[in-house]
């Protein structure tokens, strides 16, 4: 067994096509008409019969679907409800505000953060958490009652 072996490609310089015969050949998959199981024949019939036992055809499984919340901190609307009112997004009423987060495109409510300002604010689900603390800054949390808190 010869120890150093040279690289065909290095014996075949020169050589115009390294042995494949044609310019054409030797190019891309698309030579030898795709990747894979392409060619198969799902509209035509050149290779169906050797694929009919195999799932390359229809749909299988599921896809989980997961609930996706916009969410807002109740920390951000401490800091920017005067900022919100000011773009008309909430209201001032007495010493609070009133902020319906629908609004601003939010639909939950949670509790990072500390509350200052006394706010009602209106959502359609919020974490126990963000209730408490915006009863602990004397304001109101409004969740619909046909949406349970969670």
């Amino acid at each position: 067994m010869p120890v150093n072996r040279r690289k065909k490609d290095v014996k075949q310089r020169g050589s115009h096509t390294h042995g494949w015969g044609s310019k054409k050949k030797h190019r891309g998959s698309g030579n030898r008409g795709g990747k894979g199981m392409a060619g198969t024949g799902k509209r035509a019939d050149q290779r169906k019969p050797s694929i009919w036992k195999t799932d390359y055809f229809g749909k299988h499984g599921f896809v989980h679907r997961r609930i996706v919340h916009n969410t807002v901190n109740v920390e951000y609307l401490d800091q920017n409800v005067e900022k919100l009112a000011v773009l008309n997004l909430a209201k001032r009423e007495g010493n609070g505000y009133i902020v319906n987060i629908a609004d601003l495109g939010f639909d939950k409510l949670l509790g990072k953060g500390k509350v200052a300002k006394r706010m009602v604010i209106t959502a359609s689900s919020a974490s126990p958490r963000a209730v408490e603390s915006i009863k602990a800054a004397g304001g109101e949390v409004v969740v619909p009652a046909n949406k349970k808190e969670a």
